[in-house]
C-alpha cells in the first residue's frame, strides 16, 4: 500500500513486503504502524482489513515516547480525527487536485484528540482565564490617545458630528479588520510573521514590518511613560511645584520665563524637558528624565519577563485603574463651575465637518489607531486564546469598550477644560472691570453714563457675570480703547490642547485649583502610568511573540529575549532624553507608525481577501466557532476595508508631499511656541524611518521569488538525470517509473501559490491511497 502526504511526498510503499518510513513534524514525530490482515478468497473472503495508527510523541529532549494506538476496521473514508500537533488548525475546504477519483482519502486533522477534545500546544502559553484576555486586549486598545487625543479632534471637529463619523467609520472599517486579525490569530496561534508566512511564505515581510513599527512605538511611547513617572514623583508635595512661578535669587523677582507664559508651562518646558530651542540644538542629556526612562523599561522588562503570565497579572490592575480614576474625575469634575458649558461645547454638532476630506482623514486614522491594528499585538494576543473561543463576539465588545473610553474620556477632558477656560474667562472680566474702576474715577457723570455706568458694576468683578459683561462689551467696546478686551469661554475653548500640552500643561493647571491637589494630581498621573503601560505590555507582546514563534532559538530563552529587547530599548530611547528629545518624539509620533501601519494593514487585507480568500476564510472561521459570521464582512473585506486603507494611505502621501512637515518648538526668549519647519537631515531621518520599516515586505518577497527560481532550476536539472539513470539501470522501467514519480520530494514551487487552509507551518493532511486486493498472509508494516 502507499501513504502519502498532503505535500505530495510519499511517506512510504509497499505491495508485498514491509516497509517503514517515518514522517518527521515539529516537536513532533509520527510513528505509524499499519497491520494489514488479508485472507485468501478461498478461505475468510469478506474479512477487512484492520488498520492500526501508533503515533510516538517526541518529547522535548528529543526522546520518543509510549505510543498510542488506534485500529479498526478500512473504510474508504477514516472517520476517526487524530491529533498529531501541538496547535490546532482548520479543516481545508479546497480542492485535493493530486487525488484521482475513486481514491480513498483519510484526513488527520488536529481539531480534536481520539477522544475528542481539542489539543493544543502544552508549551506554548495560554490565558488563565477569559477576563484575562479581555483585560490585555482593551488595555492593550485604550491607550494615552483616547484620554488626549480623540477629545482633541471631537474638540477641534465639529464634537457631536465628528462623534457619528467615528462610529461610521469603526463599525464599516474598525470592526472587520480587527474581527480579521484576532481570527487569524487565533485560527492559526502564531505571532505576525507566523501568520502571515502560513497564508505564503512570501507575505512574511507584512509580519516583519509590524515588528519594525512596533518596536519604533516602543521607543517613544516609554518615553511618555517616563515623564508621567516624573510628574508623579513630583506630586507627593505641597504646593504642588507647578502652581506657582519661581523667584530668580539673583534678582529677587519672579522668573521671566514664566512670568511670561504660566506656572505649568515653565513647569513643563523648562524643569521637566530643560528644552532646546529647536531641533538643530541638541543639547545635553537629562539626567532626571535619563533615570525615569530606565526606571520604565525596567518596569516593563520585569512586567513582561514570563510572557503573559506575568503581564496578565499586571493587567488586572493597569486596565482597570484607569477607569475607576476616570469615573472619579467625571464626578468630581461635574460639581465644578463651568463643567456643563464644556459638556455643551463637546456635544454641539457641525454637521458641515462632514465635506471636509480632512477630517475623515483624521477620523479614519483615530479609528485605525486606536484599535491598535497593524502592530501584531492583536494577532499575539489572539494566538494563546483557545481553537473554539467566540472571536467574532471578542472583536465587537472591545471596539465598543473602546469606543465608550474615548466618550468617557471626553467627558473628563471637556469637563475640566469648561472649568478651566470659564475661570480664565472670569478672570478675564475682573482684570477689564479693574481697568475700567481706574478709568471711570478720571472720568465725568457723563462720560460715565456713556460707558453704561452705573449699569455694570466694576467695584465688584464678582457679581458681574461673563454673559453680562460681554453684552456691555458690544455695546461700548468702541468707548474704551484698546485695553479693554473681550472676555470669551467660546474662545477659550476653542484653544484646544492635545497630546502632552492637554496631560502636563492643562490638566496640571485645573488641578493645582482642587482642594487637596497633590492627592488628585498623584491619581491622575498614576492613571497615566497604568494607561501607557497597558499599551507598552501590548506593543512589546507584538516584538516579541513573533520572533519567539519562528526562531526557537529565541522562543527557548524567553528571559533573555526580554531583557535584552528592553535593555536595547533604553539605549536607544537615550535619544530621546536629550534637551531636544521632545522634538524627536513628536517626529516619531507623527511619521514613524502612521504610514508604515497603513501599508501593513493594506497588505494584510490584499493577503486575507486576495489572495487566501474572504469565502475560504469564512469558512476556516465557521469551522472555529461553530456559525458562519454575516457574508456583510466578505464584501467588507474585500472592498471596503481595502479602499479605504488605501485612500488614508492616499491622503497621508499627499498631506506629507504638499504640506511641509512642521513640528512646535519652544522659544525660550519669548515664551512661546512656534512653528517651524524640520531640517534637510531630519527630514531625511523621517523617510529612513518609514522606508526602513516598510522595506521588510517587498524584501521578503524578492528573496522568496529569487529562492524559489533557483530551487525549481535544480531540482529540474536533478529530475532529469536521475529519469536517465533509471531507465538506464533498471529493466522494469515502467514500474520503476512510477516509483520514481511517487518517491520525487518535490519542490516548493507550490508554496507560490496560497494555502487552502489556515493549518499551522507542519501540519499535513494525510491522505491513504487505493489498496490493492492481495491473496496474502497478514504482514505488519512498520513506518
Amino acid at each position: 500500500m502507499s501513504f502519502r502526504v498532503g505535500d505530495d511526498r510519499v511517506c512510504s510503499s509497499a505491495r508485498n513486503v514491509a516497509t517503514s518510513c517515518q514522517a518527521y513534524l515539529p516537536q513532533q514525530v509520527v510513528f505509524v504502524s499499519l497491520t494489514i490482515a488479508k485472507t485468501k478468497k478461498k478461505k475468510k473472503k469478506g474479512k477487512g482489513k484492520s488498520l492500526n495508527v501508533a503515533f510516538l510523541d517526541r518529547d522535548k529532549k528529543g526522546r520518543t515516547e509510549k505510543p498510542t494506538k488506534t485500529s479498526g476496521n478500512s473504510t474508504p473514508l477514516l472517520d476517526r480525527a487524530v491529533s498529531m500537533t501541538e496547535k490546532p488548525p482548520l479543516d481545508s475546504n479546497g480542492d485535493e487536485a493530486w487525488l484521482s477519483e475513486g481514491q480513498s482519502e483519510t484526513q488527520l486533522t488536529t481539531a480534536q484528540g481520539l477522544d475528542g477534545d481539542e489539543t493544543y500546544d502544552e508549551d506554548r502559553p495560554a490565558w488563565d482565564s477569559k477576563i484575562q484576555y479581555v483585560l490585555a486586549q482593551v488595555g492593550f486598545s485604550v491607550g494615552l490617545g483616547n484620554v488626549w487625543r480623540f477629545p482633541y479632534l471631537c474638540h477641534q471637529n465639529g464634537g457631536g458630528a465628528f462623534m457619528l463619523l467615528y462610529v461610521f467609520l469603526l463599525l464599516i472599517v474598525g470592526v472587520p479588520l480587527f474581527f480579521m486579525e484576532l481570527a487569524a490569530g487565533q485560527c492559526i496561534r502564531q505571532g505576525s510573521i507566523g501568520v502571515w508566512k502560513h497564508i505564503s511564505p512570501k507575505l512574511a515581510g507584512i509580519g516583519y514590518s509590524s515588528c519594525m513599527v512596533c518596536f519604533y512605538v516602543a521607543l517613544y511611547y516609554n518615553v511618555i511613560i517616563a515623564w508621567s513617572l516624573f510628574y508623579m514623583g513630583n506630586s507627593f508635595q505641597y504646593p504642588l511645584p507647578w502652581e506657582h512661578c519661581p523667584v530668580d535669587v539673583t534678582t529677587n523677582d519672579t522668573v521671566k520665563e514664566c512670568a511670561s507664559s504660566s506656572p505649568t508651562s515653565y513647569f513643563w518646558f523648562r524643569k521637566a524637558l530643560n528644552i532646546t530651542n529647536s531641533i538643530e540644538e541638541s543639547g545635553e542629556f537629562n539626567p532626571i528624565m535619563t533615570g525615569c526612562l530606565l526606571a520604565a523599561w525596567t518596569i516593563v522588562s520585569l512586567a513582561m519577563i514570563k510572557g503573559i503570565k506575568s503581564s496578565a497579572k499586571v493587567m488586572y490592575f493597569s486596565s482597570v485603574f484607569p477607569y475607576v480614576v476616570l469615573f472619579i474625575f467625571l464626578i468630581r469634575g461635574l460639581m465644578l463651575d463651568g463643567a456643563i458649558d464644556g459638556i455643551t461645547y463637546m456635544f454641539y454638532p457641525k454637521l458641515e465637518i462632514w465635506g471636509n476630506v480632512q477630517v475623515w482623514r483624521q477620523a479614519a486614522t483615530q479609528v485605525f489607531f486606536a484599535l491598535g491594528l497593524g502592530y501584531g499585538s492583536v494577532i499575539a494576543y489572539s494566538s494563546y486564546n483557545p481553537v473554539h473561543n467566540n472571536c467574532h463576539r471578542d472583536a465587537l465588545m472591545v471596539s465598543g469598550i473602546n469606543f465608550m473610553t474615548s466618550v468617557l474620556a471626553s467627558l473628563v477632558v471637556f469637563v475640566v477644560l469648561g472649568f478651566r477656560a470659564k475661570n480664565i474667562a472670569l478672570r478675564c472680566v475682573a482684570e477689564n472691570l479693574g481697568l475700567l474702576s481706574i478709568m471711570t474715577s478720571y472720568k465725568s457723570n457723563q462720560s460715565l453714563a456713556g460707558l453704561g455706568w452705573p449699569w455694570i458694576n466694576a467695584t465688584d468683578p464678582s457679581s458681574v457675570s461673563i454673559a453680562e459683561y460681554r453684552q456691555w462689551y458690544s455695546d461700548h467696546s468702541a468707548m474704551v480703547g484698546p485695553n479693554i478686551t473681550d472676555c470669551s469661554l467660546e474662545e477659550e475653548m476653542n484653544k484646544g490642547v492635545e497630546g502632552t500640552g492637554l496631560a502636563f500643561i492643562a490638566f496640571t493647571e485645573v488641578m493645582a485649583l482642587f482642594p487637596a491637589s497633590p492627592f488628585w494630581s498623584t491619581l491622575f498621573f498614576l492613571m497615566l502610568l497604568n494607561l501607557g503601560l497597558s499599551t507598552m505590555f501590548g506593543t512589546m507582546q507584538g516584538i516579541l511573540t513573533p520572533l519567539m514563534d519562528n526562531f526557537s532559538l529565541l522562543g527557548r530563552h524567553r528571559t533573555l529575549l526580554t531583557v535584552s529587547s528592553c535593555a536595547l530599548g533604553f539605549l536607544m530611547g537615550l535619544l530621546f532624553t536629550q534637551r531636544s528629545g521632545n522634538y524627536f518624539v513628536t517626529m516619531f509620533d507623527d511619521y514613524s507608525a502612521t504610514l508604515p501601519l497603513v501599508i501593513v494593514v493594506v497588505f494584510e487585507t490584499i493577503s486575507v481577501a486576495w489572495v487566501y480568500g474572504t469565502d475560504r476564510f469564512l469558512d476556516d472561521i465557521e469551522v472555529m466557532l461553530k456559525w458562519r459570521p454575516p457574508v456583510i464582512y466578505k464584501y467588507l473585506w474585500k472592498y471596503v476595508c481595502l479602499l479605504a486603507m488605501v485612500g488614508l494611505l492616499a491622503a497621508s502621501l499627499l498631506r506629507m508631499v504638499f504640506k511641509a512637515p512642521t513640528y512646535t518648538a519652544w522659544n525660550e526668549s519669548t515664551a512661546s511656541e512656534m512653528t517651524l519647519e524640520y531640517p534637510g537631515w531630519a527630514l531625511a531621518m523621517i523617510v529612513m524611518l518609514i522606508v526602513v520599516a516598510t522595506l521588510p515586505v517587498p524584501i521578503v518577497y524578492i528573496n522568496f521569488m529569487l529562492k524559489n527560481r533557483v530551487r525549481n532550476s535544480r531540482s529540474e536539472e536533478v529530475g532529469s538525470q536521475e529519469v536517465q539513470r533509471e531507465l538506464y539501470t533498471k529493466c522494469s522501467s515502467t514500474e520503476q517509473l512510477g516509483s520514481i514519480s511517487h518517491h520525487q520530494v518535490p519542490s516548493e514551487e507550490d508554496e507560490d501559490h496560497p494555502r487552502t487552509a489556515f493549518l499551522p507551518m507542519g501540519n499535513e493532511h494525510y491522505q491513504l491511497l487505493p489498496q490493492q486486493e492481495e491473496e496474502d498472509e497478514e504482514q505488519d508494516t512498520g513506518v
